[in-house]
């Protein structure tokens, strides 16, 4: 496993369901931008991140549904981060669980 060091100006987590996702856009300082449920479209996704683009990364935990996002990042040509899921939960340490969190 390798782990992703390479520094940007926004860092996008995003929680990954069916028909929504929670996305939380952070800057180089660690403060939050944006941090809401949208529904899971490419048009939706597209619209949160342009106001960041081109110096964005996404980054989204390895489940059923997370291709759609890595064709839409290369086709956006925007770095893309899939996560192990285990190693995910142990990086923000915490004991509560919700998609807000998790993204």
């Amino acid at each position: 496993m390798r782990f992703y060091t390479q520094q940007h100006q926004y860092y996008c987590g995003i929680d990954l369901h069916t028909k929504n996702m929670y996305v939380c856009i952070l800057n180089q300082g660690g403060n939050i931008l944006f941090h809401k449920n949208i529904s899971s479209s490419p048009q939706s996704l597209y619209r949160v991140i342009k106001p960041y683009l081109p110096d964005i990364v996404l980054a989204v935990e390895c489940m059923f549904t997370w291709y759609w996002i890595a064709d839409f990042c290369a086709a956006h040509n925007i770095p893309f981060v899939l996560g192990h899921a285990l190693y995910m939960k142990a990086i923000h340490g915490s004991k509560t669980k919700n998609d807000k969190i998790d993204s």
